[in-house]
C-alpha cells in the first residue's frame, strides 16, 4: 500500500486548506484511513479517521467542528477539509491506512504516507 498526501501550504489564521491522500495497492479501498500530525518538538497526535464505508468517523477534540474527513472509494482517496485554521494547527500532516479503524485511531496504522507541511501564520 502506498499513500501520497498533498495539499499542504502556508496560510493565515482563519483560512482553509484541503489535504488529499491518494492510496494505491490491493484491498486498500477496504481499509480505514486517517490523518495524524506532528508539530515541531511535540509528539505525533491523532487528527481524524474514517472507516472504509465512511459511516464511522472520529475526530480529535482539538479539530472537532473545524475539520471534516471524507473519502472517495472510487478514487481511493481520503480528504481532510480544514477550516478556521489556527496557528496551533501548524504541523506535518500524515496520511495513514490500516485494516482496523480502532487501531488506526489509537496507534496509527500499518501504512504511512510522507507528510505534507501545513503552516498557519497568526
Amino acid at each position: 500500500v502506498q499513500l501520497q498526501a498533498s495539499g499542504g501550504g502556508l496560510v493565515q489564521a482563519g483560512d482553509s486548506l484541503r489535504l488529499s491522500c491518494a492510496a494505491s495497492g490491493r484491498t486498500v479501498s477496504s481499509y480505514a484511513m486517517g490523518w495524524f500530525r506532528q508539530a515541531p518538538g511535540k509528539e505525533r497526535e491523532f487528527v481524524a479517521a474514517i472507516s472504509w464505508s465512511g459511516v464511522t468517523i472520529y475526530y480529535a477534540d482539538s479539530v472537532k467542528g473545524r475539520f471534516t474527513i471524507s473519502r472517495d472509494n472510487d478514487k481511493i482517496t481520503v480528504y481532510l477539509q480544514m477550516n478556521s485554521l489556527k496557528p496551533e494547527d501548524t504541523a506535518v500532516y500524515y496520511c495513514v491506512a490500516d485494516a482496523g479503524l480502532g487501531y488506526l485511531r489509537s496507534r496509527g496504522g500499518d501504512y504511512w504516507g510522507k507528510g505534507t507541511q501545513v503552516t498557519v501564520s497568526s
